[in-house]
């Protein structure tokens, strides 16, 4: 089986006639099961959860339109998966499990973008990389990150070496291989589920999320795994597979999980 539960059809209207781009290049690249997530910022009802001046303008919709689109979908005879994915801001771990708690959802993906107010992989904020120390700033994010899944909030953690998004990367395999090896640890005493995302050889990185030392360490953690696109465009639906299934396969992993109503069921990969 092959899965895409990472893609966001934020760039057009919640309606199911958008949402059957997305749905129609999911079936030509043979993925059986797909499902949305998009951004929790972008909907008013998450005002509470992750605030500042970057969000405040992108805030512009309602979530309930989100999901009247997926139930829509649904009746229309489209098997599609409910998700969101979710900032985790340190502090917000009450207000996010009411939050999750609210929605019927299928799976909630988190994700770390912001390190205070530095959001690392915008393009706007670019420019900091410049006179960071790629060491702290590796160490912050690392912490943080572990610091969401010891929550055990999430289904899904997301990109979960996405601060190398921009191609600043330290210079050094065993500070690297350290906090891999770390992080392969909490995700096994906290129960995760990574993601094998495509997404990062359509950035400026020009490589897949997790890297591959990453993912060596997260098999012999025995961590289970999804591969997803994290699309932003129907066209990039399922993008590169090919790399992503080849990366799992010559890792060790032969089987990925499946997720209804925060359940998961691992299923063989393809």
């Amino acid at each position: 089986m092959l899965t895409d539960y990472h893609t966001h059809t934020e760039r057009g209207p919640y309606t199911v006639e958008w949402l059957e781009n997305f749905l129609n290049v999911a079936k030509l690249r043979r993925i059986e099961e797909y499902g949305v997530s998009e951004h929790a910022y972008r909907f008013k009802q998450t005002a509470h959860l992750l605030d500042n001046p970057w969000t405040r303008e992108r805030r512009t919709e309602d979530l309930d339109d989100y999901f009247a689109m997926v139930q829509s979908a649904r009746k229309a005879g489209h098997h599609i998966k409910f998700g969101i994915e979710l900032d985790y801001i340190p502090g917000t771990e009450n207000a996010l499990a009411e939050f999750i708690r609210s929605y019927p959802f299928d799976y909630v993906i988190g994700s770390v973008h912001w390190l205070g107010d530095f959001g690392f992989d915008l393009s706007e904020m670019k420019s900091q990389w410049l006179t960071r120390d790629l060491k702290q700033t590796y160490s912050e994010y690392f912490t943080i990150l572990n610091q969401m899944v010891e929550t055990q909030l999430f289904d899904l953690v997301g990109h979960a070496d996405v601060i190398k998004v921009f191609g600043y990367e330290p210079d050094d395999p065993a500070f690297l291989q350290d906090w891999y090896d770390r992080m392969a640890e909490s995700f096994s005493r906290n129960h995760a589920v990574i993601e094998i995302s495509t997404a990062g050889l359509r950035k400026p990185v020009g490589k897949l999320y997790p890297a591959p030392r990453f993912l060596e360490a997260c098999y012999k953690q025995e961590i289970p795994i999804v591969i997803n696109s994290d699309a932003h465009r129907p066209e990039d639906v399922g993008a590169d597979y090919d790399q992503a299934i080849a990366s799992a396969k010559s890792t060790g992993y032969t089987e990925i999980v499946t997720f209804t109503n925060h359940q998961r069921i691992l299923q063989p990969l393809v």
